[in-house]
């Protein structure tokens, strides 16, 4: 009988992830035995072996649509709410008066009944949404001034179904390819970007908001990751056309521009100066805003349109103009056009807040009233404070132009702005939300201390909006949205796996966990989140203060804003001295060679 030779079989030697990826998700027991670190990780856990992410992604794309889908099925904006219903009913008017009206008519047309105030790129989505409505479906639902109110079950799943596409079509994509390129560049193993990918797609403030109560936001949303994800491809000039897309569908897409412009004119400043791709990067801009308008221009001039124009009321801005145009000018109808847009994106005439918003003015209104003054007053004092607070950020991004920094000098600046800006609305804690929430697909993104503050920041968001959920009996798909990924993110008010102590087995490092001073201010809030919806549900305002429970919600939300606000300048500020720590011992080691 031969001898037999020895097998050539060598154990696989364990991988060894790198800091904060796959050692934040799973626990070792004394036996060896493994488990999930939180609830999410169980969702994925038979994909840690490494499953092609060709049957990942769509397991992932089909349940959070589920999700969207079933929040939809609920009430929205407006519904049985005559007479100006709500932002339901402003986003399908806005549909019938596109297919219906001539351009040149589009931002003037019945201003007193949901005018058209957002920017051109979301008139030319509901005129594509409208004709194809128009055409394929039912007329009557997008009829001139006869459709207003309309509420069929079928248009409404009409609706719903276009808020759906469109997320589809723009944000999710966006999303997924980001993390792609953003999870590689960091060096986090594909496992742990699918589960920060399910975490950032069930973000609950999203999906309460644009499949609730209804609204495109991750339209604009998916457009500025697209931008950022051009950023760290290197094709500025891509991410410049994306993030004018991203202002051209919302102006609050503007919450990003300091950065983006302070990053842009960085990469052409340090480390040596490139005039030609500044020039580039200007001219692309200039192009893409000329583009987005010129439709709307061009209408203007035809005959009729001149007409029309000519015998309406000139807006504000064409008023104060140093120089006065004739009517009879062939420039006179293109102008006004331009100057009615403008005056109806940026009402300032409105105030400096709209309705009870969790920020600094409507929590300083509280106890002082702001009214007292003069808008024109507010409106500086307003920009003075908006501009203090995104100094430094902007100020780091420039002199350090660095893809890694963006996110969180993003959520720095996003956060000043939801604080301090002028007429800000409760639905725009989206904008700082979200690169914060796209903080978990960084290194360590998964850790309990970033997962404890991304996670805070998100569910004290949806909380601030409960009054407007509850407006629009969305109270069920609040608590169920909220919780489940509270749940799944191992966050209180359904677990404290996140704040709990623990050593994981094993070689690997300790876990970044929260400090004990984050442990006591998050469940501080947390638990005044849990007591105001008692007394929202059982005890009734005393008379003469109905809206006592709400302006408890506001001050509560603006603190814990402000200091969502601090975190993230103190991790920019961090991460930005690390960079330089790392590039001085490199030229360090350099010099001795």
């Amino acid at each position: 009988m031969a001898p037999t030779t020895p097998s050539s079989h060598r154990p696989r030697k364990r991988r060894k992830y790198p800091t904060g990826s796959n050692n934040s998700l799973i626990l070792e027991a004394e036996g060896g035995k493994s488990s999930p670190a939180f609830p999410l990780v169980s969702f994925l856990w038979a994909a840690r072996a490494g499953v092609s992410q060709w049957l990942v992604l769509p397991l992932i794309l089909m349940v959070v649509g589920l999700f969207r889908w079933a929040v939809s099925l609920w009430g929205y904006s407006g519904f049985q709410v005559p007479p100006m219903h709500g932002d339901f009913e402003a986003q399908r008017h806005w549909m019938e008066l596109t297919i219906h009206l001539p351009m040149s008519k589009w931002y003037l047309y019945d201003l007193q009944y949901w005018g058209l105030d957002y920017p051109p790129l979301t008139a030319y989505h509901s005129w594509l949404l409208g004709k194809i409505s128009g055409s394929v479906l039912d007329p009557s639902w997008f009829a001139l001034d006869d459709s207003r109110g309309f509420e069929d079950p079928k248009l409404k799943v009409f609706m719903r179904g276009t808020v759906i596409a469109s997320e589809y079509l723009v944000y999710i994509p966006a999303v997924v390819n980001f993390l792609r390129r953003y999870t590689r560049m960091q060096g986090v193993p594909a496992w742990s970007a699918s589960i920060a990918l399910v975490a950032i797609l069930l973000q609950p403030a999203t999906i309460l908001i644009d499949h609730g109560h209804f609204q495109y936001n991750t339209v604009m949303l998916g457009l500025v990751v697209a931008s950022l994800d051009a950023i760290l491809a290197g094709r500025m000039l891509w991410a410049c056309l994306f993030f004018v897309g991203a202002l051209g569908f919302k102006q609050m897409a503007l919450y990003y521009a300091p950065v983006m412009f302070a990053f842009l004119l960085g990469v052409c400043i340090f480390p040596r100066v490139r005039i030609l791709r500044l020039l580039n990067i200007a001219i692309i801009t200039i192009l893409a805003f000329a583009l987005l308008f010129t439709p709307l221009l061009v209408a203007a001039t035809n005959a009729d349109a001149r007409d029309y124009l000519s015998a309406s009321a000139e807006p504000p801005l064409l008023q104060a103009l140093p120089i006065k145009l004739s009517k009879d000018s062939f420039l006179y109808a293109p102008v006004f056009q331009l100057m009615q847009i403008i005056h109806r994106v940026f009402p300032f005439a409105r105030g400096l807040f709209e309705d009870k918003v969790a920020n600094a003015w409507c929590a300083i209104h509280t106890f002082y009233k702001l009214h007292r003054f003069e808008a024109s007053l507010l409106q500086r004092v307003s920009l003075g404070a908006t501009l203090a607070s995104i100094l430094i950020p902007c100020g780091i991004i420039f002199r350090h132009p660095r893809a890694s920094l963006l996110l969180p000098t993003l959520a720095s600046v996003a956060w000043g702005f939801f604080l301090f800006s002028f007429q800000v609305h409760e639905k725009s804690v989206l904008l700082p939300l979200l690169p914060m929430t796209l903080l978990l697909a960084n290194d360590g993104g998964l850790s309990k201390d970033t997962r404890a503050w991304v996670g805070w920041a998100n569910v004290l968001g949806s909380w601030t909006m409960y009054p407007l959920l509850k407006r629009d009996e969305l109270r069920v798909p609040y608590f169920v949205m909220t919780g489940l990924w509270a749940y799944l993110m191992g966050l209180p008010p359904t677990s404290l796996e996140t704040y709990r102590s623990r050593t994981p087995g094993g070689e690997s490092r300790p876990v970044s966990e929260p400090r004990i001073l984050t442990k006591l201010l998050h469940f501080c809030f947390y638990l005044a989140m849990i007591v105001w919806h008692v007394l929202d549900a059982f005890v009734p305002p005393p008379e003469g203060k109905p809206d006592l429970w709400v302006v408890l919600n506001v001050l509560i939300g603006a603190g814990g804003f402000g200091i969502a606000y601090l975190w993230c300048m103190w991790r920019l500020i961090t991460q930005c001295w690390q960079i330089d720590r790392k590039a001085a011992e490199e030229e360090s080691r350099k010099k001795k060679q």
